[in-house]
C-alpha cells in the first residue's frame, strides 16, 4: 500500500479519536452537553446550587441576581461538618450570606465512615444553628467504607433519627443513585426526603420518589468562580417553602412526588 493511504487512514483516525474523545471521554464536553441542552426538565423550574470551601469567595451581589437556565437561584445547600471536628472553612460566611440575600438556605453533614454516626450527628448539631424558614438538615453519604450493608445502614438511620429530634424535621437524604439503589434502598429510609445524585441524564427520571436533584456538578452562575453542582426541586416555590423549618413539624411527613 502506498504512502499515501497510510497517509489518509492516519488522519482518518486523529480525527475520529478527538471527535469519540470530546463527546464521550472529556468530563468537560460531557459536562457541557448535559448542562446546555440534553436534559428535559420536569414542569416548573425551582432551581438551586450547593456549594462549600471549593466555591472560593462568593460574590453574593451578583449570585443573588443570576439565573440558571431562566430561572432564579432559588435555594442554596451549604456544606457544614464532615466526620466528627470538620467545620467547612467557608460555612458561617456562606450561611450567613444566603439568607441576608433572601434565597432559601440549607446545611449538610459529609458522612464520615471513620467515626460512630451518634458523634457525627452530635457534632452537626452542636456546629449549625437552623432556623424558621431553612431547609430541613441533609446527610450526604458517598461511600460505605469498611463497613457491611447493614452496619451502614444502622449508621445512617442513627444520624437521621438523631437529628430529626434535634430540629423537630425530617432530614434530607443525599446519595447518588447508584449507591441508594446498593445501599440503601430498604424501606426504613422512604420517608426521608430524597436528594439523588445523578449526572448526564437526558431526562430526570427515577423510579421513586424524589425531592431534589442534582444533575451535574459542571454548572455556571454568575457570582461563583468555576463550576458549581446545580439542582432541581421536584414541585414549585410554594412546594419548596413548604418544606423549611416551621412550614413541617415532626409529626408530619413531606410526601415526595
Amino acid at each position: 500500500m502506498s504512502v499515501v493511504f497510510w497517509t489518509v487512514l492516519l488522519v482518518l483516525c486523529l480525527i475520529f479519536s478527538v471527535f469519540f474523545w470530546r463527546t464521550y471521554i472529556n468530563p468537560y464536553s460531557f459536562k457541557v452537553k448535559a448542562l446546555f441542552g440534553t436534559i428535559k426538565y420536569p414542569d416548573g423550574k425551582v432551581r438551586g446550587i450547593d456549594v462549600s470551601h471549593y466555591q472560593g469567595e462568593i460574590d453574593w451581589d451578583k449570585l443573588r441576581n443570576a439565573s440558571l437556565q431562566g430561572s432564579p437561584v432559588s435555594f442554596v445547600f451549604v456544606k457544614a461538618t464532615e466526620g466528627v471536628d470538620i467545620l467547612d472553612e467557608n460555612f458561617n460566611q456562606n450561611f450567613h450570606y444566603v439568607r441576608r440575600n433572601d434565597i432559601i438556605r440549607g446545611a449538610y453533614h459529609f458522612f464520615s465512615t471513620k467515626s460512630s454516626a451518634e458523634k457525627q450527628a452530635r457534632f452537626f448539631c452542636k456546629m449549625v444553628q437552623l432556623e424558621e424558614n431553612d431547609l430541613p438538615p441533609v446527610l450526604d453519604v458517598e461511600s460505605i467504607g469498611s463497613y457491611s450493608q447493614k452496619d451502614l445502614q444502622k449508621e445512617v438511620l442513627t444520624w437521621l433519627r438523631i437529628v430529626e429530634k434535634h430540629y423537630g424535621v425530617t432530614p434530607i437524604l443525599y446519595t447518588s443513585y447508584k449507591f441508594k439503589n446498593k445501599f440503601l434502598s430498604s424501606p426504613e429510609f422512604d420517608r426521608f426526603p430524597y436528594w439523588i445524585a445523578h449526572y448526564y441524564v437526558r431526562e430526570l427520571q427515577y423510579k421513586g420518589g424524589w425531592t431534589f436533584w442534582q444533575h451535574t456538578d459542571a454548572g455556571k452562575v454568575d457570582g461563583v468562580k468555576g463550576f458549581v453542582d446545580v439542582n432541581m426541586f421536584n414541585g414549585t416555590y410554594e412546594d419548596l417553602m413548604s418544606l423549611t423549618i416551621g412550614a413541617q413539624t415532626q409529626d408530619d411527613e413531606f410526601v415526595v412526588r
